[in-house]
């Protein structure tokens, strides 16, 4: 009897021992300083165990993902058709297809904004309250055309978020492309103004999947195509005029509030909005913009808003790397700490020290990451393809994209701005659930979605010089992984 229990008990340790150390089979892809662009990793297989964990927990579920990509706006499609038939295929293809970023969220611009060709609305003719004038011509000439084209790549579709820089100057109080407030006798004109974009946009086999009600409300001190709101004018304009007027057309569009920066702003109009029991219902959630800090996501903040409303829905609708003139196939500064933001130039004394200079790949990293983990559900880009000045841009705003061309030499730059990206949405695809993980390790930034098609992308960032190791964990199942110094992974288990 005592060897039988002897028996027993050596059987059911190895039984424990060998489950302990099943192997969980992973995909490690890589973006990093040292040359990586979504490069896959061999195995890892030390001797000796690594000392911290990240262990993922699919069980423990947060937010739905709606997606990630980046907008089309007219200075990008411009380039585009600069370009040569292979080259313009082949950016378009690096972003759409399943092969390349495989983008599933995007954003556009209703009239034209800064970084447009000119000044230009669908209804220009002072008076026309009916909108018999309402054309979309003038984006059949650029913007159309790159909207098809990516569409074209895209195998599963993508999400198109639509929204206006500034109205007509002629519904305005100062008849102005820039800054002023939307007349209150136009309201209802500009409510059809929506309706009637959505219908010529279907038209050209183009669906509209949302609006925002308009692009920084607090306005850019006129700087370019503006238009102001109070919160409690969005509130106004949205419950009386834009939602009945969509509903009345038959138009599903989902309707986001605010589209400015997270922070102090944000914190009061989801106060103000997000307990108006009326605009609720007729409301998708909160659109937010990371030009408040170079650094930090306001978690407290995207929290706050979330709670408020735990129903409603909170997409980061725009940011780049801004203020500066792109850096032409230098990868490695987008790896150094030599960008700026706005606010290095601007910022006023009390808001300096939240706008130092930063890596542009950490930054675009670590708040994807942070907004991730703060239920923000999808989050797009801004300008996909600008040239080596950063433009074109009629402010003169420069900026920088993930892909800069040379139109004149038809060549391009895949900055590591654009692998950073494709890490997050090849893998984090619309339909995905952000799960719960536990990281034992608090240098590295972590997050975790639970895909449709079963599959976990675990995301993991190191910002320090020096190579990391770590064992992943579900279940019984462990792994050792290896990341390099300043690096970004996603893991798929």
């Amino acid at each position: 009897m005592r060897l039988l229990l002897t028996l027993l008990v050596l059987f059911g340790f190895m039984a424990c021992t060998k489950q302990i150390h099943e192997e969980l089979k992973v995909q490690v892809i890589q973006t990093s300083a040292s040359g990586d662009k979504l490069a896959e990793l061999p195995s890892v297989k030390d001797v000796e165990s690594p000392s911290d964990t990240i262990e993922v927990l699919p069980s423990t579920q947060f937010q739905s993902i709606e997606g990630i990509g980046a907008a089309f706006t007219e200075s990008s499609a411009f380039l585009l058709s600069g370009m040569s038939q292979e080259k313009r295929n082949e950016i378009l293809s690096a972003y759409f297809s399943p092969e390349g970023a495989n983008y599933s969220f995007t954003r556009t611009h209703m009239n034209s904004c800064d970084f447009s060709l000119d000044n230009y609305s669908y209804a220009p003719i002072a008076g026309d309250t009916n909108l018999d004038s309402f054309s979309i011509e003038h984006d059949l000439n650029d913007l159309i055309p790159m909207i098809k084209g990516a569409q074209s790549y895209s195998e599963e579709g993508f999400k198109i978020l639509a929204s206006p820089w500034t109205a007509p100057p002629w519904m305005k109080d100062n008849d102005d492309w820039y800054g002023g407030k939307l007349k209150k006798e136009h309201y209802s004109t500009w409510a059809k103004f929506f309706s009637k974009y959505v219908g010529a946009y279907k038209e050209q086999g183009i669906n509209i999947w949302g609006f925002t009600v308009e692009n920084e409300p607090l306005g850019n001190d006129a700087n370019w195509e503006s238009m102001h709101y109070t919160p409690e004018e969005t509130a106004e304009f949205v419950k009386g005029y834009l939602a009945p007027q969509l509903a009345k057309d038959n138009i599903e569009a989902k309707i986001l509030v605010f589209d400015q920066n997270r922070g102090r702003d944000l914190e009061e109009w989801s106060q103000a909005l997000l307990t108006d029991q009326e605009l609720l219902p007729l409301i998708h959630g909160t659109a937010v913009h990371w030009y408040a800090s170079t650094f930090d996501w306001f978690p407290e903040n995207l929290q706050q808003t979330h709670n408020l409303a735990p129903e409603k829905h909170i997409i980061q609708t725009e940011g780049c790397v801004d203020s500066e003139i792109p850096h032409w196939n230098d990868d490695q500064w987008y790896w150094s700490k030599e960008a700026t933001d706005w606010g290095w130039d601007w910022a006023s004394e009390e808001d300096k020290p939240m706008h130092p200079k930063y890596v542009p790949a950490f930054r675009y990293a670590r708040d994807i990451i942070g907004c991730l983990n703060n239920w923000v559900e999808g989050w797009i880009d801004w300008n996909m393809v600008l040239d080596r000045q950063g433009g074109p841009n009629l402010a003169q705003n420069w900026c920088v994209a993930p892909v800069i061309v040379d139109v004149e030499k038809d060549e391009v730059y895949y900055t590591p701005l654009y692998y950073v990206m494709a890490q997050f949405s090849k893998y984090a695809r619309p339909g995905a659930k952000r799960i719960d993980f536990k990281c034992s390790d608090e240098s590295l930034m972590t997050s975790a979605v639970l895909n449709p098609d079963g599959t976990i992308a675990l995301f993991v960032l190191n910002m320090e010089s020096e190579p990391k190791q770590f064992v992943v964990k579900k279940g019984s199942k462990t792994t050792q992984v290896r990341i390099e110094g300043s690096a970004l992974q996603t893991i798929i288990i």
